[in-house]
């Protein structure tokens, strides 16, 4: 017992390393100003506690992450900030709902060349969202890059981030005594060292978060829903998405209902406090899970372990220039692009690529939640086109005169037209549609039967149907698909119809001679 309680205090405070210079950035980026470092760190602290007390997925780390990010940062650049974090408290309610209504079972059908489209998007804007400070203090955000990288390759006991947030800053802070005394009579250099004017983070709050009434009028709230939405799907896509990872992990089983409702409850908890909103995040629960975290416990622990950090170091955290944290957030930008997701720009299928690249360019050019939307639409229509053309097959024989169709597959909407174009097409007197072999039934498959029917019997051709339903979950007798048809022109089984039709033909020769 103790050396359990022992392991996940560890894991939590090793965490909550990883997630500081993250937290401080993000909240940084969704602002644009240095204020928005505390409000990154109170996401942090309030989503990863209340996410993992509630939460369904052992040992998942949640706090501010590139999608939310995002979301955030548009939401407060047309709404400003204080509707932003009412939009994070009716976005956590979503989530609720989401939960409640078992939505977790469906959100895991995205498309991965959608969630690899809309990741290298987010990554696209991260970076450029640092452009500024690139021009301004390039020297600041180049050796930033440089301390993590050297730290990725080369240094395993700290964290990359945490060791280029100490380097870089400590970095500025002695280069800013050295630089003024070298005269600079070139302007550009002077803009390009900017050693001199370095913005920091500034003052950071000594006490807890301030509890913030969400305070609106109806017309705001109605305003803000489609906000509160984006920030509840992709927040959910981005956790579920992490809850999968940790699976593959572990070896377990993440409950996605209960885990959207303790998504929900951090966010909803966040808007209330002013924070940011937060997701589970990938990289810190990966970082838990290998330094001994198993359970809640440790993602708690990591929350407690920033508040401490917050109310004891907040004065050396002051001291942090945001162009440090710019450089974080570029590596950050860079390592997030799944850069996977370009082979299969030149391999097939090719329809894939075109998700992929039309889902980034979206989330870049437009918004995000469009850009899923518009990426999961294309991937359906994908997939109904592929269903029709290789999940489906029809074929045929003659026996004992009869023309038989074997329809074999799913018989939906999407290959009525080949089932229309194929059977219509043939003058036989007598067509069986035999549906033994069909998976799944849609109202478009079963009507298009009923169709056929009564567009052959107009040519003075007869069809009749073979096959039962009960794999099928009796839709088609629910649908009196087979009532229409009649007991003489509905069989169970080919043997039977076969059967039947020979007899017939027997008593027609008796009767004939």
């Amino acid at each position: 017992m103790f050396q359990t309680l022992k392991r996940e205090l560890l894991a939590g405070i090793t965490v909550s390393v990883v997630a500081l210079p993250l937290a401080l950035a993000f909240g940084m980026q969704a602002t644009g100003t240095s204020d928005g470092a505390i409000i990154g760190l109170y996401g942090a602290i309030i989503t990863g506690f209340f996410a993992a007390l509630f939460g369904g997925t052992k040992g998942q780390v949640t706090g501010p992450t590139g999608p939310i990010t995002i979301i955030f940062t548009g939401i407060v650049a047309t709404q400003g900030l204080e509707y932003a974090f009412i939009a994070a408290f009716m976005g956590g309610l979503f989530q609720i709902v989401f939960g409640l209504l078992k939505a977790g079972n469906y959100l895991k059908f995205i498309p991965l060349p959608v969630v690899s489209g809309f990741m290298n998007g987010i990554a696209i804007i991260i970076i450029m969202g640092q452009l500024q400070y690139v021009t301004g203090s390039f020297l600041v955000v180049l050796l930033t890059i440089v301390f993590m990288l050297v730290a990725m390759r080369w240094i395993k006991i700290i964290p990359p981030s945490l060791m280029a947030l100490i380097l870089g800053t400590v970095a500025v802070i002695l280069l800013e005594k050295v630089v003024p005394a070298v005269h600079f009579t070139m302007p550009f250099i002077n803009d390009f060292i900017f050693f001199d004017t370095a913005e920091r983070i500034g003052e950071i709050p000594k006490g807890l978060p301030q509890l913030h009434l969400p305070i609106a009028d109806l017309s705001v709230i109605i305003q803000l829903i489609p906000a509160a939405l984006s920030i509840a799907v992709l927040g959910s896509i981005d956790s579920l998405l992490t809850s999968v990872v940790m699976d593959n992990m572990t070896g377990t089983k993440h409950k996605s209902n209960k885990e959207l409702i303790g998504q929900g409850i951090g966010n909803t908890i966040a808007g209330l406090f002013g924070a940011m909103p937060g997701a589970g995040a990938t990289v810190r629960s990966v970082v838990n899970l290998r330094s001994g975290g198993q359970t809640a416990l440790s993602a708690m622990v990591h929350s407690v372990a920033l508040l401490l950090f917050m109310l004891v170091f907040g004065p050396l955290a002051e001291e942090i220039p945001l162009a440090v944290l710019a450089g974080i957030l570029i590596m950050t930008g860079i390592t997030m692009f799944d850069y996977d997701s370009l082979k299969i720009l030149k391999d097939e299928p090719k329809t894939d690529a075109a998700v992929m690249l039309v889902t980034m360019i979206l989330t870049v050019a437009i918004d995000l939640m469009v850009a899923v939307g518009v990426g999961i639409v294309m991937s359906a229509l994908i997939f109904m086109k592929r269903m029709s053309e290789e999940g489906f097959k029809i074929n045929n024989k003659v026996e004992h005169g009869l023309k038989i169709y074997t329809l074999e597959g799913s018989l939906y909407f999407g290959a009525t037209e080949l089932i229309t174009k194929t059977i219509s097409s043939d003058s036989s007197l007598e067509i069986i549609i035999d549906i033994e072999k069909v998976t799944v039934v849609d109202a478009s498959g079963a009507f298009l039967l009923l169709q056929l029917r009564d567009q052959l019997s107009e040519r003075g051709q007869n069809l009749y149907l073979v096959g039962n339903d009960l794999d099928l979950g009796g839709i088609l007798r629910k649908m009196n698909i087979f009532q229409k048809f009649g007991p003489a022109g509905h069989y169970d089984t080919l043997e039977e119809l076969l059967k039947k039709k020979s007899n017939k033909d027997i008593d027609e020769e008796l009767v004939a001679t």
